[in-house]
């Protein structure tokens, strides 16, 4: 309501602010005025926040506008909140060496416009954050800012970028650019939380030293002003404790209002990238998901502050107009862990709809509501209804009330659903506790600590005993849910634990019983095999079956249970080597043009890893790659599961072998250190520390019945019925209906490759390239022949520096597409070293060979296929901005084509 004028008091998530001054011109060269500012913040809030959460901010103020180029105003930078703070404002206090600071936590909306009204145009955050006592966590990401120096710009940056970017990837990190704002850019990766500030520092220094020495006429690691002329500076600094970075998001107090903005690693290959102005940023966030959502949902984000700052909250205190991290989007890195990887997300997403049909239109907290008075219970009671959310946060409190119980909660579509556990967490999968289900609580109560006073509903105390996220795996309303939770190094859990709730009410006179569920603590995955072995082995015994005796045993096997056995494994060895023959169907890169219409498609995510022909006969199970290859060796973990899960069943299956990070994507890089092994001792070595995955999508043959000439949707139907959607290593990916928009979006807010469409009336064409597969590609991705390399220079004297890769053509001839000297680790380095010097040749492979290139090359027979990333294709034919992408032995060099 307006006061006067010039003056008026605006309410933000329930907080009441007085704004002042809002033509006030910030930004004289573009007439930006206060007003503009407070709106990008309230905008960008959703956006902004999971990257500030929890982090003390330091601010850098402009109050009487930024100036201009030539007459600049004065800039205050402060740390410690004043007298005129609004009380509403979460605040951490810090102390430093000799004194104590206490900063605000930029945790909603309100906070962000209190900022905009006091022209705190920049806010500076450090890489760690807060836990609910206030106390400093380590670092969950890891950051380094490329500065030019004089003479130098963004593409140069550009350049650096891509360097660091590639060793970093061999760290297991996923780095994402950010256009700083100001002149340079900001590298982010997230991390685990399991380092220290000095360990990641120290990190970060090795690699900024190991840049300055391969590149020292481009790159400096000393902040030096003198030595940074012509060069880019590595900034490792900014993961010291005490130092801080913009914040993504934050405006820039420079002459325009530019924005740090995280981008992606396609946009950094534009010849017209630069520095983005909040207009643009705003305009590009409605129709972008965040690239760097990843590094605001590393650990020690999903949980809201409480302890010392919670108690600041006063009766008025309601949520936020947007909604907190852990609500405002999916939370990409829980939704795929080894669970299935993206299986979860995309399942959701098609899901939701059927299991909360009309959730929108009740309010799921009316009866916690109507159970608490918010002037007599320190819990929080909000007043507005909760915003649908994808969040998968959960937390195991400990409550002291008339009777001892724990309550475990799990952020589910925008609320805590909830249970009282007389028992606790069940340590023995043998024995079941009872779950009673309580009434859905908001997700504040996910922070709350306290005690709640006589009187009130469940007086008494209240302790977090572990808090984290959790992996879902199913997820029927009412009936079933089971989850995979992973708490806190401290916390009561301990390692992650596997858990399923079972509705056992039954409804009738006793309404009590519908809320009676059960909580059943799983055995991990690696000891079911074991345990069904063993029961097998029991109920034989039962039977008066011999031990080890098949009870199918070919017609005129002798009765010896090993002749049987015998007889039955020669049996399937054969119908293995018959099935794996066949050739798989190929898709058709293309382009959404090439959608005519949706409907006559089902969209399936593109995984990153190799293709895999899966035959089994009863037991026995082969792996073939699309080259027919037998792999079956070097993944034991895949065998044994595909032999258990369709134990007595003969099938042809096709799918994709993947390797996941610790985020739960696929990584062709991690994949690589699987590839090419048959050796027992080399797979164990390489199992113990690298996890594979199976994607199935697809079934050809199902007991001696051939599927090839049935429909997508048929086979699609016989798949899902066959196997299971997810059982240990083997998965069955969800496919979207009839939105490649959609399906596109969720792929690249995943980390995926892209999607599949695949038409509905389409057969299986084996051996074939079809158009009724075609895959669409978010980033653009070309196999390769090697024809020679180059010697390396500076710290890679004795290795090799880049590879020369070449695209046969239609006629088979060897086309020059230019070099690759990036994304090698070490360990690739000393590996094909080796390789390529046995296939050393006098000649040139090639037809087109430039002489720069040819002039200290040493060429090779052209028998190995790799794979790169790149740019874009140049007038030319060359690939513009290779980055290496790892071997694929499962490719022939006959193989190669060219993409697009």
């Amino acid at each position: 309501m307006a006061a006067k004028s010039n003056e008026q008091t605006v309410t933000v998530g329930g907080h009441r602010l007085r704004i002042t001054n809002l033509e006030k011109v910030l930004y004289p060269e573009t007439g930006t005025t206060k007003a503009d500012v407070l709106r990008y913040y309230a905008e960008i809030a959703s956006v902004l926040i999971p990257h500030s959460r929890n982090r003390p901010a330091t601010r850098k103020r402009w109050v009487h506008g930024v100036g201009t180029l030539e007459h600049p105003e004065q800039v205050f930078f402060q740390k410690n909140l004043d007298e005129g703070t609004p009380d509403w404002v979460k605040r951490v206090a810090i102390q430093h060496s000799d004194h104590e600071n206490v900063y605000p936590l930029v945790n909603n909306a309100a906070t962000l416009a209190w900022l905009a009204q006091i022209a705190a145009l920049e806010i500076h955050v450090p890489q760690w954050r807060v836990d609910a006592q206030g106390r400093q966590k380590n670092p969950d990401r890891f950051v380094i800012d490329l500065d030019p120096g004089e003479g130098t710009g963004l593409p140069e940056c550009v350049e650096v970028a891509k360097l660091a970017r590639g060793i970093l990837r061999d760290m297991g990190l996923s780095p994402v650019p950010v256009t700083s704002g100001s002149k340079g850019i900001h590298l982010y990766a997230a991390l685990d939380g399991s380092q220290t500030s000095d360990q990641v520092s120290a990190v970060a220094h090795e690699l900024a030293r190991a840049l300055e020495a391969d590149h020292p006429d481009l790159v400096v690691s000393d902040m030096k002003k003198t030595l940074r002329v012509g060069k880019v500076l590595v900034d490792w600094s900014q993961n010291n404790g005490n130092k801080t970075t913009i914040c993504p998001y934050s405006l820039r107090g420079r002459s325009r209002p530019t924005v740090a903005v995280p981008r992606t690693w396609r946009e950094l290959a534009s010849k017209d990238l630069r520095q983005l102005e909040l207009d643009e940023v705003l305009a590009r966030m409605k129709r972008r998901s965040d690239p760097l959502a990843e590094s605001a949902e590393a650990p020690g984000a999903v949980e809201a502050p409480a302890g010392e700052w919670h108690s600041n909250q006063g009766a008025d205190d309601q949520p936020d107009a947007h909604p907190s991290p852990a609500s405002a989007r999916p939370s990409v890195r829980e939704e795929q862990r080894s669970t299935g990887a993206a299986r979860a997300s995309a399942a959701r997403t098609s899901s939701r709809t059927d299991d909360h049909a009309g959730s929108s239109d009740r309010d799921r907290l009316e009866v916690y509501r109507s159970k608490r008075d918010q002037a007599k219970t320190p819990e929080p009671v909000p007043a507005a209804r909760p915003a649908s959310t994808d969040g998968r946060s959960f937390v195991i409190q400990e409550h002291h009330a008339r009777r001892l119980h724990w309550d475990f909660r799990l952020e589910h579509d925008g609320v805590l659903v909830s249970w009282a556990l007389p028992k606790g967490v069940p340590d023995d999968p043998k024995q079941n506790h009872l779950a009673v289900q309580t009434e859905d609580h908001p997700m504040e109560y996910g922070s709350f600590e306290g005690t709640i006073p006589s009187g009130e509903y469940g007086a008494g105390s209240v302790v977090i005993w572990d808090f984290g996220t959790y992996d879902l795996e199913k997820w029927r309303d009412g009936k079933e849910v089971i989850v995979t939770l992973h708490g806190q190094p401290s916390g009561g859990l301990g390692d992650p634990v596997k858990v399923a709730l079972i509705h056992t009410g039954r409804g009738g006179a006793d309404k009590s019983s519908e809320k009676n569920w059960l909580i059943h603590r799983m055995v991990p995955e690696a000891d079911t095999a074991a345990a069904a072995s063993g029961a097998r082995e029991k109920r034989g015994a039962k039977s008066g079956e011999p031990r080890g005796k098949a009870a199918d045993a070919p017609a005129g096997a002798s009765g010896s249970p090993a002749d049987a056995t015998a007889a039955r494994a020669a049996t399937s060895r054969e119908t293995a080597r018959r099935l794996a023959s066949v050739k798989p169907m190929l898709a058709t890169l293309g382009t959404a043009a090439d959608i005519d219409d949706e409907a006559d498609y089902a969209f399936e995510m593109k995984w990153d890893g190799i293709r895999a022909l899966v035959a089994i006969d009863d037991g026995v199970v082969t792996l073939r790659t699309r080259n027919g290859n037998d792999v079956t060796a070097g993944y034991p973990e895949l065998t044994e599961a595909l032999a258990r899960v369709f134990a007595g069943r003969t099938l042809l299956l096709d799918g994709e072998i993947v390797a996941l990070d610790h985020r739960g994507r696929p990584s062709f890089g991690r994949l690589q250190q699987r590839m090419g092994l048959s050796k027992p001792k080399d797979v164990e070595a390489a199992r113990a520390t690298t996890k594979v995955d199976l994607m199935l999508f697809d079934i050809l043959d199902l007991d001696g019945r051939s599927l090839v000439k049935k429909d997508y949707d048929e086979r699609r139907r016989i798949l899902t019925e066959t196997a299971p959607e997810s059982d240990g290593p083997l998965h069955v990916p969800p496919a979207f209906d009839g939105d490649l928009g959609h399906a596109m979006s969720s792929s690249r807010e995943l980390g995926l490759e892209g999607v599949m469409a695949k038409r509905r009336d389409g057969t299986y064409s084996t051996g074939g390239r079809s158009r009724s597969w075609i895959k669409l590609k978010h980033h653009l991705a070309q196999e390769v022949v090697i024809g020679g390399w180059r010697p390396g220079k500076g710290r890679r004297a004795t290795q090799i520096g880049s590879l020369l890769m070449g695209v046969p053509d239609a006629e088979g001839r060897l086309h020059y597409v230019g070099r690759v000297g990036t994304g090698f680790s070490e360990r690739d380095l000393d590996a094909v070293t080796g390789t390529l010097a046995k296939l050393a040749r006098k000649t040139s492979p090639f037809d087109d060979v430039p002489s720069i290139d040819a002039r200290d090359a040493n060429w090779v027979t052209p028998k190995l296929v790799g794979e790169v990333e790149f740019a874009e294709w140049t007038d030319t034919d060359r690939l513009r901005q290779p980055s290496w992408r790892g071997w694929r032995p499962d490719k022939s060099p006959g193989e190669v084509r060219r993409e697009g």
